[in-house]
């Protein structure tokens, strides 16, 4: 049986800014600008106690938390942290899996320790972390990752919680399908329109049919209401995208203003693609508008990006369309991903 460690950094961002600033210890704060337009990254667990969230409008987020301390961006600074983490994974195992800065997975089914209990490996984990960087972490243990993630979040935050195998089905079954690790909004409504609530539900759903209402995940939500899930930890994840977005301080509400942004974005993506030349296949640019109207819009050309005047050409295709009847903006973004031997292009638009 495999053993497998999900863990999740509580609030990173936030924590590492009250580390790093002893006289927030304690207090509402939240990483992200204060002006009329920004947005939050990160909120500690003091600001959620007032309904703070990422994601959230900063003007909202002062509204509910007047007091709320509100510390800029430091990315270097999470980055460097991050690596200590990592440093610390290392020492218990080679099979780790990077989700993101602050989580990660980790199989520990034969670990640089020798040691049989993955629960004990968590604390020492956890442990560990905490004293070379003052941060607590969550962390879940169970036999796959899709348990070992659902555990890390039932006890957070510096948490440690366990689903054994023996578990693992009645655990499953109780468990609300908003709350699945990779169900969004708009596939939870869908289940829930077809009468599947919790994990039980999926029961009795026969695979044939799982996979005409979603595709792909049919398989996966079939399995996983029956505790099955073989997915390895991947020490090596194949890197899919890499992208540049930027949120305006104002409004852009001219043609000209666009595209001197857009060149911006597009050398700055230009340069951070260099290490990952394979994903210079599909373009994707990504408008926010004034009214948080979103819409994508994506090319991939057959001999894919060899130079920037290319690149500078195709951008301008993909965001001609939105010269006409001009709308103000206030988010733009483009990204590469790969996609080679392909040629299309294709609009989605999507209410956030």
């Amino acid at each position: 049986m495999r053993k497998i460690i999900h863990v999740d950094m509580d609030a990173f961002f936030a924590q590492v800014e009250q580390v790093d600033h002893p006289e927030w210890k304690g207090k509402p704060l939240v990483v992200g600008g204060d002006e009329d337009r920004g947005v939050i990254a990160a909120a500690s667990y003091e600001a959620r106690q007032f309904g703070v969230r990422s994601a959230m409008p900063s003007r909202r987020a002062k509204e509910l938390c007047p007091n709320l301390i509100f510390a800029p961006h430091r990315f270097a600074r999470y980055k460097e942290v991050s690596q200590q983490i990592r440093e610390v994974f290392s020492r218990y195992t080679d099979l780790i899996e990077p989700l993101s800065l602050d989580e990660a997975f980790l199989d520990v089914t034969e670990n640089n320790v020798r040691e049989s209990s993955a629960t004990f490996v968590a604390q020492s984990i956890k442990n560990d972390i905490y004293e070379e960087t003052g941060l607590t972490a969550s962390a879940g243990v169970s036999y796959c990752k899709f348990l070992a993630k659902m555990a890390s979040d039932m006890d957070k935050p510096n948490g440690l919680y366990v689903i054994e195998p023996e578990q693992a089905k009645a655990f499953i079954g109780q468990l609300p399908i908003e709350k699945f690790f990779g169900v969004g909004q708009v596939t939870a409504r869908k289940m829930n329109e077809l009468g599947i609530y919790k994990g039980r539900d999926l029961l009795r759903f026969p695979l044939r049919e799982l996979n005409h209402y979603f595709g792909k995940s049919g398989s996966f939500f079939y399995d996983i209401a029956r505790g099955i899930d073989e997915r390895p930890v991947q020490a090596h994840r194949e890197r899919k995208s890499v992208g540049v977005e930027r949120t305006f301080s104002s409004n852009l509400t001219e043609r000209a203003e666009l595209w001197e942004e857009a060149k911006r974005i597009l050398h700055t993506l230009w340069q951070r693609s260099e290490k990952h030349l394979d994903l210079r296949y599909t373009l994707s640019v990504k408008i926010r508008f004034a009214d948080f109207t979103t819409v994508s819009r994506s090319h991939t050309p057959k001999a894919g990006f060899v130079d920037f005047d290319g690149l500078l050409s195709e951008a301008n295709f993909l965001i001609g369309p939105f010269y006409e009847d001009f709308v103000p903006i206030r988010l733009l973004g483009f990204s590469f991903s790969g996609g080679k031997n392909k040629d299309d292009s294709s609009v989605q638009m999507e209410m956030i």
